[in-house]
């Protein structure tokens, strides 16, 4: 402690004001705990990334692409829309008041919860003692019972074209766009930069996709991955797959294609290539707290890396992802409440808002497989489906993994419209061990797409109804 600092004594604090911190605050407080939500933008920054610049303002605009490009897509359904207009720069203010009115709900939830908000970036000077400056000049020493680092991720930086904001943007950019650009270079075809290409090409952009993998999605099963090619094809995206960005010359994109070099030119840039912890400067080596090899902070079950410290979200192991960070929030809570508990989810459902979603949930066939496990493997067409036949949306599949010694369900895999709702039910069969019998006995509404659940489950009993075995 520097001499001359008398620090302020606060119950908790929180470091972060995201899905993870946010909502570990109002848990914490509903337990009637005093907390103290520190984010370098206070009350502006709570939602974090996800709410303000990320999760949100990206499915606004999908949402938007979705809607503008199915005008020209019903002309089947007898619906003669004519040539629409998108105005990019309404869009823009719709979304602020949209993300403005979600921001004030959760400033309201945490003034009624009285969590105490404070601006400032959080360093640990010693055990037990923190101090947060404000970036004025003001600095504020904190003493602590309890400390939850909830500080999130931000996008990694493409050193040979780095951002400048005008014409290279990350995705942050790319969501404020004020108009469309004529032609797009994407770096990175994970689940942001296709979520991006996409949307973009359905607004009339050229898109191109640069990936350095196989394939975009680079993490996911190539089965899931396929079909989505196809859709790009139609949307008029251009994909680079084994592609290596190597700089920016003259306003050209300078690409290394199968080995080749080869240039892109594009009116804009997008760098979306994936996105780095945020762990500096915090102050983990007063506390003893190391990294693992992923450079990231390894916690117990518990969520606690260190005594009366707890750490969730991006910067621990697991998919960066915001409900897995809510999640955590009221494990680190509860356990930093005393509370003997773990985080210890069967499985943690990911959704590409991509055309179609792409929901997974669980094991693949080859993952299961690869554990020793005797899985079968079922899948039906979206073509099966009645529900999907009214919305003029056949392409897609749904896919479950099932364990053949007890029809346990280890997997499921969607590809088609709203596949980010229906995810959930199948996440919930996981949590609860259901078998494909408990699923095929669960009556599904008709006519709906959640009737592919069932489906499956019969088709997997060797009893399909609308597929064929």
């Amino acid at each position: 402690m520097v001499v001359g600092n008398v620090p302020e004594a606060v119950d908790l604090v929180i470091a972060g004001g995201g899905p993870g911190g946010y909502v570990a605050a109002l848990h914490a407080a509903h337990a009637g705990r005093k907390v103290m939500l520190v984010d370098t933008a206070g009350d502006a920054g709570v939602g974090g990334v996800c709410l303000r610049i990320g999760c949100i303002p990206s499915k606004a605009l999908i949402e938007a692409a979705d809607f503008y490009a199915k005008l020209g897509e019903v002309a089947d359904m007898g619906i003669q829309a004519g040539p629409a207009q998108f105005d990019m720069a309404q869009f823009q203010r719709w979304k602020t008041s949209t993300i403005e009115g979600l921001t004030s709900g959760v400033s309201g939830l945490l003034k009624a919860a009285k969590v105490q908000v404070k601006r400032g970036r959080l360093r640990v000077t010693e055990p037990g003692t923190a101090v947060v400056t404000d970036g004025d000049g003001g600095a504020q020493f904190l003493s602590y019972k309890d400390l939850l680092l909830a500080t999130g991720s931000s996008p990694v930086e493409l050193g040979v074209v780095p951002v400048d904001g005008v014409r290279v943007i990350d995705s942050s950019g790319a969501l404020a766009l004020t108009d469309v650009p004529a032609t797009v270079a994407v770096v990175g075809a994970g689940y942001i930069g296709l979520e991006l290409g996409t949307a973009l090409a359905k607004l009339g952009a050229k898109v191109t996709l640069v990936e350095a993998g196989e394939q975009i999605l680079p993490t996911l099963d190539a089965e899931l991955v396929r079909p989505l090619m196809r859709r790009l094809k139609v949307l008029g995206v251009s994909v680079m797959t084994a592609a290596e960005v190597t700089g920016l010359d003259d306003d050209v994109l300078q690409v290394r294609h199968n080995g080749v070099a080869t240039t892109l030119a594009a009116e804009r840039i997008i760098v979306a290539v994936g996105r780095r912890p945020n762990l500096h400067d915090i102050g983990l080596e007063e506390l003893g707290i190391k990294r693992g090899a992923d450079g990231l902070l390894q916690p117990e079950l518990n969520r606690l890396v260190a005594p009366h410290i707890a750490a969730i979200g991006d910067i621990t192991p697991g998919p960066a992802l915001a409900h897995k960070a809510s999640a955590e929030a009221a494990i680190a809570v509860q356990t930093l409440g005393g509370q003997t508990v773990a985080f210890e989810p069967q499985s943690i459902p990911s959704v590409v808002f991509s055309d179609p979603e792409l929901a997974s949930v669980g094991l693949t066939h080859g993952q299961a497989l690869a554990a020793g496990i005797d899985a079968a493997k079922t899948t039906i067409p979206l073509t099966a489906s009645g529900r999907a036949a009214t919305m003029n949306q056949r392409l897609g599949f749904a896919q479950c993994i099932s364990d053949r010694a007890d029809g346990g369900i280890l997997g499921v895999h969607l590809l088609g419209p709203h596949a980010s709702e229906l995810i959930a039910s199948a996440t919930l069969a996981i949590e609860m061990g259901v078998t494909l019998e408990d699923l095929a006995l669960t009556i599904h509404p008709h006519p709906t797409l959640s009737e592919q659940l069932g489906e499956l489950a019969h088709l997997g009993l060797g009893s399909p109804v609308h597929a064929r075995a």
